[in-house]
């Protein structure tokens, strides 16, 4: 059984970024889409909106991404919440750390826009598959 994805919360503190994602994940995806340009502004976010799942930015000014996953994870709303790290750095040394951290997993940056919502399901499929 696949799990509910129909609201994504997109973290980046580029304006780009987020408006491919946006308009990908809205056409392609058919998801609703809510967009934070802080680890800040991701917290409250997860807190208003409850989204299926975040893509967050790695390498954020102020609150970076191992951050702000630390703070989600502190939260009720966000103890479970799958998170997906976005990032150029995709090392498996990287990929690892993120996963150590409690990243349910990584997208390469830059990120094909179209592929990005089969993507986001792939690595969800692939959570749910996994040991426990």
């Amino acid at each position: 059984m696949s799990r509910r994805l129909e609201t994504v919360l997109l973290v980046d503190d580029e304006a780009d970024i987020r408006r491919i994602g946006e308009l990908t994940l809205r056409a392609v995806g058919k998801l609703k889409v809510t967009l934070a340009a802080s680890g800040e502004a991701a917290i409250e976010a997860v807190r208003r909106e409850r989204p299926d799942v975040v893509l967050l930015d790695v390498m954020m000014p102020g609150l970076d991404g191992p951050a702000t996953l630390a703070r989600l994870r502190a939260l009720d709303e966000g103890k479970e919440l799958p998170v997906i790290f976005v990032t150029a750095k995709i090392q498996a040394a990287e990929v690892a750390r993120y996963r150590a951290l409690g990243a349910t997993g990584v997208v390469a940056k830059p990120f094909d826009p179209i592929a990005l919502p089969a993507r986001i399901r792939e690595i969800l499929d692939e959570a749910d598959r996994a040991p426990r």
